[in-house]
């Protein structure tokens, strides 16, 4: 297998830098380059978009909940207070898991503000696709 991987590796050299490519006549590593350093590239740094903080905000499993009467929302068998909400307004709930703690940190979203954040065992979270 380690065999292999070494061949595989010089073909992917051999490719990317040496070979010209049969449609653009060009070396690939090096219509890449140029690509990029014209602006040509659909490669962009990433950024996280506003209004969220963090890429957590963006890379996650999220619900939408309604604020109950008790301006709570239920989360697989746990109420949790949702301060500063109106009364039976909808939420984004994003859900980080964190395998190493152990633990599903929580982050409660409601008109382009960070409302509250918290974490709860990881145990009892189901994930339906």
């Amino acid at each position: 297998m380690e065999e292999m991987r070494c061949v595989l590796r010089e073909e992917v050299n051999r490719y990317n830098n040496h070979q010209l490519h049969s449609t653009t006549g060009e070396i690939p590593h090096m219509r890449f380059e140029k690509a990029k350093s014209s602006g040509n590239s659909p490669f962009r740094k990433f950024s996280v978009p506003k209004p969220y903080s963090s890429p957590q905000d963006v890379f996650c499993l999220s619900e939408k909940r309604m604020v109950n009467g008790y301006r709570r929302i239920s989360l697989f068998n746990h109420a949790i207070e949702v301060p500063n909400v109106p009364l039976y307004e909808h939420v984004n709930v994003y859900f980080i898991p964190d395998t190493a703690r152990g633990v599903m940190n929580i982050r409660i979203w409601w008109n382009a503000q960070l409302i509250h954040t918290l974490s709860l065992p990881l145990q009892g979270f189901r994930v339906h696709f």
